[in-house]
């Protein structure tokens, strides 16, 4: 079964390609994605991993805090996204 990791505090030279390379060392990839800004079209500084659970958990073993071109990144499982409130104008 497929685990969903986050990973957060990327530098902004990663782009989906390179967090694939990253995660790809502890098994297969079968989903990565880094998050864009809209407007700019710029890294958010985090993104998506999908993989199988035991190289999941050796990814965050080995990849939570540790350094990636001089940022100390945070990989953990991902939490589901909460319901947002209507935002009020």
């Amino acid at each position: 079964m497929p685990m969903r990791l986050f990973a957060g505090n990327l530098p902004w030279s990663v782009d989906d390609n390179g967090l694939r390379d990253l995660f790809s060392t502890f098994g297969e990839v079968t989903d990565c994605k880094v998050i864009m800004d809209r407007e700019t079209g710029r890294s958010r500084g985090f993104g998506f991993v999908e993989m199988a659970d035991d190289g999941a958990k050796a990814a965050i073993e080995a990849l939570n805090e540790s350094d990636v071109d001089g940022r100390n990144i945070v990989v953990n499982e991902a939490q589901e996204r909460r319901e947002r409130a209507p935002r009020r104008y």
